[in-house]
């Protein structure tokens, strides 16, 4: 898995080129060469006898379509986990090696593209009609658990906060939104879904606020389960964190979010060796736009890769199942915020990936060109966060790139909740972005009538405009840009008292 708090090896930027349909920025590095120059292949190869999960993407999204594709699935030696006939993508398992090739030939003027979306094999087995064991249960987990993005450990604030905190929340001030909270602490009509490992049920600042029935697990395989405790966090706090800093209550003890008086989906998209795979994504952003929310907080990437390139047939079929569905969400209603990422890279400039895939044994060093995405923060309309420090500069770890941040938000050293009722400090672009998930989530409060390209539009245009700075640690990526917009922090930091006037 990849949430994003902080804990990565900065890899070396190469050469500055720009992105598709973007101005070449400096370097002398040909912008053609870059773009079309292949990514390195990543086979997935099984042998028969290895479950795999795969998408299906059907030509066109309707019951009809989904349904021959639910035949071809099964004719191909496919077992059907989960259907999406809302946006034409079939979630599937198979242990037939031939399933892609097998399915192409059943699925003929049906099946539009098919992708392996990992590429090892799946814990999270279905059998015919019946529910994964393992996940969709409390307390699960099978052998050693990857860390969280390189999970740091988080830094445990002195006692356990049975005193007020909230004088220690530098962040909030930096962003205004507790000025903004003199105007309103935020609806209780308007829900944020927490896309992330799990919310812990009891924590005193964060149990008034969520929304049991809204909650949900993801990680039975892609299939949305509400068994109890399936929401629960277990192997991370990082979900606990996020939820904080969106909205911890207002009650006299602990922290205060950035809208405090908001309801909490926990969407578990994390399952308990600490993978995010794009089935358990899909499954998010379908439950969202499904359930009414009005905004999701996405402080990940998808694994097992960390960008996927729309020249590999695998991952360009994913990229587009994911795309489908943070599409369906966003027509519901729902604006979605994502975190940047913490390679500390100029995505502009980018063409190596050296940690993918990272469930396999080892990764591949492979060559990345301009099609090769980030998701769901690279996905268009989505609002791409970067990390600033307390003051103000560009977090080194942050990823940035001309016209591809959003706007930048607090994430070095955040103070928020973690299970059993104790506060601790992350680092990372993953405490940024739900500092933008709460401001959304005020806007939305104060302005309901807006829509999701509206709130976007609004949250770019009310954000402090400001200039190029050094990062905290200059690794080689120099801002470039103008104080309206540039590399750093897009079109400025994001201001929750703008956001509410």
């Amino acid at each position: 898995m990849r949430l994003l708090n902080h804990q990565r090896t900065l890899r070396p930027v190469a050469c500055a080129v720009a992105s598709l349909g973007m101005i070449l920025v400096g370097s002398g590095v040909s912008a053609t060469a870059a773009v079309t120059e292949a990514s390195t292949p990543v086979p997935v190869t099984p042998p028969d006898g290895t479950v795999m999960s795969y998408v299906v993407n059907t030509g066109q999204a309707n019951p009809g379509q989904t349904r021959k594709a639910e035949k071809a699935v099964t004719d191909a030696g496919g077992v059907v986990v989960q259907s999406w006939p809302e946006i034409g993508v079939i979630i599937a398992q198979s242990d037939r090696a031939a399933f892609r090739d097998s399915i192409k030939v059943t699925g003929k003027n049906v099946v539009a593209s098919v992708g392996a979306t990992r590429t090892a094999e799946v814990k999270d087995k279905v059998t015919g009609a019946q529910l994964p064991w393992g996940p969709g249960s409390s307390g699960w987990n099978q052998g050693k658990n990857k860390p969280v993005n390189g999970d740091e450990p988080t830094t445990p604030v002195p006692a356990d906060g049975t005193d007020a905190r909230e004088s220690e929340q530098w962040d909030m001030k930096l962003i205004h939104s507790d000025q903004a909270n003199t105007i309103t602490d935020g609806s209780r009509k308007v829900l944020v879904g927490v896309l992330d490992s799990g919310i812990d049920p009891n924590h005193q600042d964060l149990k008034a606020n969520i929304d049991v029935a809204n909650s949900v697990n993801c990680t039975a395989g892609g299939r949305p389960s509400q068994a109890p405790g399936g929401w629960y966090p277990t192997t991370s706090d990082h979900g606990t964190h996020v939820a904080g800093t969106i909205a911890a209550a207002r009650n006299g003890v602990g922290i205060v979010g950035v809208a405090p008086n908001v309801r909490l989906a926990s969407v578990k998209v994390v399952n308990d060796d600490g993978f995010i795979y794009p089935e358990y994504a899909i499954c998010g952003f379908m439950w969202a736009g499904e359930r009414g929310m009005d905004v999701t907080n996405n402080s990940y990437y998808i694994d097992p890769f960390e960008f996927w390139c729309d020249d590999q047939p695998d991952q360009a079929a994913v990229r587009e199942a994911v795309a489908r569905a943070v599409n369906f969400s966003s027509a519901k209603g729902v604006v979605s915020a994502a975190a940047a990422g913490n390679s500390g890279i100029d995505f502009t400039m980018n063409t190596t990936d050296e940690g993918s895939p990272n469930d396999a044994p080892a990764p591949v060093d492979r060559t990345i060109n301009q099609g090769c995405k980030d998701i769901p923060a690279q996905i268009p309309g989505v609002v791409n966060v970067s990390a600033i420090t307390q003051t103000g500069q560009l977090a080194y770890f942050s990823n940035r790139g001309l016209g591809h941040i959003d706007v930048a938000a607090p994430g070095y050293r955040i103070l928020s909740t973690i299970p059993n009722n104790k506060y601790g400090l992350k680092s990372g672009t993953s405490m940024a972005s739900p500092h933008v998930a709460g401001v959304l989530a005020l806007m939305k409060s104060a302005h309901p009538e807006l829509t999701p390209a509206q709130m976007v539009e609004k949250l770019r245009a009310d954000a402090t405009k400001t200039p190029c700075s050094a990062p905290q640690l200059n690794n080689g990526a120099a801002c470039v840009g103008t104080p309206e917009l540039n590399s750093y922090y897009g079109y400025g930091i994001v201001d929750a008292l703008k956001a509410v006037q």
